[in-house]
């Protein structure tokens, strides 16, 4: 062996410039190779204005006062539709009048509207602080936020009602979790 083939090759810094750029490319990006499909329609970038509303609107208080809002609604219209057909004092031998009825229709009706108010704000809330510390958005949150809810719902009526609110509650959230993801 000769002492030329037993020793090693060195590059000097202009000859790994050259294999850098060889193998590697050129480090430098330009802008006009962006492709930005034509179907997607024009690109938009959000301002910070954009931005602080997208997240008010993304917020826990909101969607807690929201769903207060909408389960208020719901309920007063099921409360007058449940207290127009079933009157609750049918039991008494004397007619009423129509000012009584409209009392009745009214305490049954904001009943209801409390009720299904308080349970749309407590299941909103617990279902966003779940998704919150979980840092996921997916099914398994409306269940536990059901499961929760349901459990205090039926706990005021002891134990064995709140394992049953749970265990119902769960359920129906995860029904109609699944209905409303399969239908898009």
């Amino acid at each position: 062996m000769s002492s030329e083939t037993s020793t090693k090759r060195q590059f000097t810094s202009e000859e790994w410039s050259y294999l850098t750029k060889y193998f590697v490319g050129n480090n430098y990006r330009y802008r006009e190779n962006i492709i930005i499909p034509r179907n997607l329609g024009p690109v938009q970038i959000k301002t910070n204005e954009e931005k602080m509303v997208e997240a008010f609107f993304e917020s826990c208080p909101f969607k807690v006062i929201m769903s207060c809002v909408a389960g208020y609604g719901l309920g007063a219209v099921i409360g007058l539709f449940s207290s127009s057909i079933g009157p609750s004092s049918v039991t008494s031998v004397e007619t009423q009048t129509a000012r009584q009825v409209f009392h009745e229709m009214k305490t049954t009706t904001l009943s209801y509207a409390k009720n299904f108010a308080l349970i749309g704000a407590v299941f909103s809330g617990v279902e966003c602080t779940i998704e919150t510390m979980r840092g996921k958005s997916d099914w398994k949150n409306g269940t536990y936020a059901g499961a929760v809810t349901g459990g205090m719902i039926g706990l005021r009526a002891g134990v064995k009602a709140g394992v049953f609110g749970a265990i119902g509650f769960a359920a129906f959230s995860t029904a109609i979790d699944y209905y409303m993801h399969s239908r898009f």
